[in-house]
């Protein structure tokens, strides 16, 4: 059989106060989570103090307000979020404990319990100190006048310091797990933003990320452009179109690409950051608004819009930061990547596509053939462009090269492709384009480089062949091999000529 104890029991000597003290700060030390924390300082306050009603207050100075995170009644805990003034309460406001025998409510002291509750009569409130200062109060409450002394109050007071360096050790443990947890959902997003080297995709994922790091009813990618902010990309219900051009016009813009801070509009609609014109074109009633920073310099920004009205945090402009290092970094590999593919795919001296992009491109009208399409190649060929470039040298001959690539780059349409082939040979797939078509395009050509300012007057001749996707012609050797035959037939017939 285990001894009946009197829980409720005040120690009466300075020793024992020490030791009740001593073991509640280890009992209180093992547990690291908030909304236990809160249970376990009731648990032991009640343990040594009589306490027919107790509760917990956090206070805020900053807002002044207060919050009751728990209260218990009849020795039945709950947590809570009753808030009121902390200037109201008399021990926050002057931090010193308070002993009322009876009449709590006139001395400004929170009286918590159920409608059906007897009213209690006494109490004992001591305040929670924190780093910044007050940071709350505990209290206890008897339903019977006089029931606390001043043992009591030194008591409580113990207690409640106990208590404060607990609920700070609790905080700390939660503000790092929080942060832990922000972290790898940042780390998660980054992953997903650098899996793509596509820069559309990227910028779409960017977007998307934004709008749901924040819960936002909106974001948007902004790129810095000579004429102005483009929208990259655009997400959720109020974010504004894709491709849409706004001025960089306002305060807002300075704050951005000057000072590179951030910026939270709660009133979007009557803003002075931002020109009247721009915020009629943009919904939502809140927004904020990130610098974008690549390499050291601003390259865009990212938005966030909600589309009632919102206080962004700076806590949530800390967040879209980070995630706007690892946005920047994903979007600076995937123009990166572009541009390293749009090199490796580019004739360098003429600017067309090369070999490598129309293997592609023509493999890829291939199967639209197969499903019906017309599909027509036309092979061009410099006539006797060796004894020109001998006569008249390398430059003239990149020159002449550069000429035909512009009038071929003029005569084709843009769903369609020309390509340098190699040395003087140019290569045009035609699409929804029939021989004969292929022919005219292939003519129209000829006659603007015997007209053009720099060939025309020497002399400077082409020549091409053309083939039609059909039978015993389907493949893109097939094509080609088509069109060479066509182009040295119709040189032989000029010869002959």
């Amino acid at each position: 059989m285990q001894p009946i104890v009197d829980t409720t029991a005040t120690p009466s000597t300075l020793a024992e106060r020490y030791r009740v003290l001593l073991g509640i700060g280890s009992s209180l030390a093992g547990v690291l989570h908030e909304e236990e924390i809160y249970a376990a300082i009731h648990r032991e306050t009640i343990r040594i103090l009589e306490a027919d009603g107790f509760y917990i207050v956090l206070h805020d100075p900053a807002t002044d307000q207060a919050q009751v995170v728990y209260w218990a009644d009849r020795g039945r805990g709950r947590h809570s979020q009753i808030r009121f003034r902390g200037s109201e309460s008399e021990v926050i406001l002057t931090g010193r404990p308070v002993l009322v025998n009876d009449r709590l409510a006139d001395r400004s002291l929170l009286v918590l319990g159920d409608g059906d509750s007897a009213p209690t009569r006494s109490a004992v409130s001591a305040p929670l100190h924190g780093s910044d200062g007050v940071m709350g109060a505990i209290s206890v409450q008897s339903y019977r006048p006089g029931a606390y002394g001043t043992e009591e109050l030194e008591l409580l007071k113990g207690i409640a310091d106990v208590a404060s360096v607990a609920i700070q050790n609790a905080r700390h443990v939660s503000e790092l797990e929080r942060r832990r947890a922000e972290a790898e959902r940042i780390l998660d997003m980054a992953r997903a933003l650098t899996a793509s080297l596509d820069d559309r995709e990227v910028l779409r994922r960017i977007a998307d990320a934004s709008a749901e790091l924040l819960t936002a009813d909106g974001a948007a990618v902004w790129l810095l452009e000579e004429a102005g902010a483009r929208v990259g990309a655009s997400a959720g219900a109020i974010g504004p179109p894709e491709g849409a051009l706004f001025p960089l016009e306002g305060e807002i813009v300075r704050i951005l690409l000057d000072d590179r801070e951030s910026v939270i509009i709660e009133d979007l609609p009557n803003s002075g950051l931002i020109p009247a014109g721009t915020r009629r074109r943009l919904k939502g009633e809140s927004a904020m608004v990130i610098p974008l920073v690549a390499s050291d310099r601003v390259i865009g920004a990212l938005s966030v819009g909600s589309a009632r009205p919102r206080t962004f945090t700076p806590d949530e402009a800390r967040l879209l930061l980070r995630l706007a290092g690892h946005a920047a970094l994903a979007l600076e590999n995937a123009r990166l990547h572009a541009r390293l593919r749009a090199l490796s795919l580019t004739d360098p001296l003429t600017g067309l596509p090369n070999r490598r992009h129309m293997e592609m491109h023509i493999s890829q009208e291939l199967a639209a053939a197969q499903r019906g399409r017309k599909l027509s190649l036309v092979l061009f060929d410099l006539d006797d462009f060796k004894q020109y470039n001998d006569a008249l040298g390398h430059l003239a001959g990149d020159d002449a090269l550069r000429a035909v690539g512009q009038i071929l780059s003029g005569e084709t349409r843009a769903m369609n492709l020309v390509a340098r082939y190699g040395g003087d040979e140019f290569v045009a797939v035609l699409s929804d384009t029939t021989l004969e078509g292929a022919r005219q395009h292939a003519a129209r050509v000829a006659d603007r480089l015997s007209k053009h300012p720099l060939l025309g007057p020497l002399a400077l001749s082409i020549s091409y062949g053309v083939a039609e996707y059909g039978d015993g012609c389907e493949t893109v050797e097939e094509l080609l091999e088509a069109a060479d035959t066509d182009l040295y037939r119709q040189k032989e017939a000029r010869k002959s000529r």
